[in-house]
């Protein structure tokens, strides 16, 4: 399934209560292939989520163009999916029904798609929760559950917004590694946002490093580590090498560097 991403001179403008303009990103061209995993890291108010809402269709350009495959991506398409930071489950739904959920939005023949959902549910170790409520799992099993969601329609796009930002740390390295799988098994383009720098590259074929405020890419890294990654791959001198390249664009706009630690 097709899925590459073209963004062309991307402006997004917000005007505050007092009716200041504030660039949130200036000028952003990115192509993002078909089945390609790129990551989104910079400072805090970069305006990473907000490029991301755009792919999404929830936030619209105030200059430039989105398309997918050519076409313009002007509203909300059923080839992207999207996993935010908080999981938000509905209480009320057990995990299968939480799965179903875009099924029923959509109007789709909700019986076709429960094998799926299931296939889904085992793949990322889930199988036997299908009954369990939001409120009987943990931070990681949500997560998990929220990413089944979103895959749940087979969307040639998965969006991905800092969704293990709230975990903890073995967890968090637990379900990227879960992720890696996931990609390299459904075959997904995905743009995924984090402040994580070995999370970043890590994950990604292409790490995309955005300066401070307003949004502009810096640089666009490309990651040569073999596939499957692994979490040992972290001490490497090539590992430590990249994370020394992000830290340093990163750091760049800003008036000082970070002082270095300690021995």
């Amino acid at each position: 399934m097709s899925s590459k991403i073209i963004a062309s001179g991307l402006y997004k403008v917000y005007e505050t209560q007092t009716g200041d303009d504030v660039v949130a990103l200036e000028n952003v061209n990115l192509t993002i292939g078909t089945n390609e995993f790129v990551t989104l890291v910079g400072p805090s108010g970069c305006g990473k989520s907000t490029f991301l809402k755009m792919i999404a269709s929830l936030i619209e350009p105030s200059h430039g163009t989105l398309s997918l495959d050519g076409t313009p991506l002007d509203g909300p398409s059923r080839d992207v999916g999207i996993v935010f930071q908080d999981a938000t489950l509905l209480p009320w739904r057990n995990v299968l029904d939480n799965v179903l959920l875009p099924v029923e939005i959509l109007s789709l023949p909700k019986e076709d798609y429960r094998p799926r959902a299931m296939d889904l549910l085992r793949l990322v170790g889930l199988t036997g929760f299908e009954h369990r409520m939001p409120n009987e799992l943990s931070g990681g099993m949500q997560q998990r559950t929220a990413i089944c969601r979103a895959l749940i329609h087979n969307p040639s796009i998965l969006l991905m917004d800092e969704p293990f930002a709230a975990l903890d740390a073995m967890t968090r390295e637990e379900l990227g590694l879960e992720l890696m799988r996931i990609w390299e098994e459904e075959k997904k383009t995905i743009v995924f946002v984090t402040h994580s720098i070995p999370e970043a590259i890590l994950l990604a074929d292409r790490v995309v490093v955005m300066t401070p405020r307003p949004g502009k890419i810096a640089h666009v890294i490309e990651v040569d580590l073999p596939r499957p990654r692994t979490l040992a791959m972290e001490f490497s001198e090539k590992f430590k090498s990249y994370s020394d390249d992000v830290r340093a664009l990163i750091y760049a706009g800003r008036h000082e560097e970070p002082s270095p630690r300690s021995t």
